[in-house]
């Protein structure tokens, strides 16, 4: 059986390409031959959780009939149905492309679905090169997210593009 758990000593943090090796592995030990695409949501979700640190929020919202629609996540309540042109998971959707959000205050558009969010990752999942969907991170510290943090989740959301339906 697959330990979903990182794989550190104590408190001491993984650097970070281990960190998203270790979860990239996890998310497709998990997903691998189940093609529930809402259980697959979930238990990513978790693992994002579990593996990346100094998160208030991480989910998924997909895209149906023209809007994002939430699925599953970790964290506060967050809002429902979020328009391709409105806040960064509209951004990343609507332009397929990351969005990595230093300030979210300093967004035009920004949706505070948590006021104690600060900065922003969200990554576009793909199905056969068309979005369907994307990944959300929030966290309560400015500036968390990086490069390394952006080519990570993208290298899950490619995993992930292979468990889920359109």
């Amino acid at each position: 059986m697959f330990d979903f758990t990182p794989d550190h000593d104590g408190d001491a943090p993984l650097p970070k390409a281990e960190q998203y090796r270790q979860l990239n592995e996890a998310a497709g030990a998990l997903t691998d031959g189940e093609n529930d695409t809402i259980a697959n949501m979930a238990n990513v979700a978790a693992l994002m959780w579990e593996f990346i640190p100094r998160l208030n929020w991480a989910g998924f919202y997909r895209l149906i009939e023209g809007e994002l629609v939430l699925g599953p996540f970790i964290g506060r309540p967050a809002c429902i149905r979020i328009p391709l042109d409105t806040g960064v998971c509209g951004a990343a959707a609507k332009t397929g492309e990351t969005q990595l959000v230093e300030d979210v205050h300093a967004f035009p558009g920004h949706i505070a679905c948590d006021a104690a969010s600060k900065s922003e990752l969200v990554v576009p999942v793909k199905k056969d090169g068309v979005v369907v969907g994307v990944i959300d991170l929030d966290s309560p510290e400015m500036a968390r997210f990086d490069a390394e943090d952006a080519a990570g989740v993208e290298l899950l959301a490619a995993t992930l593009s292979a468990a889920i339906s359109r």
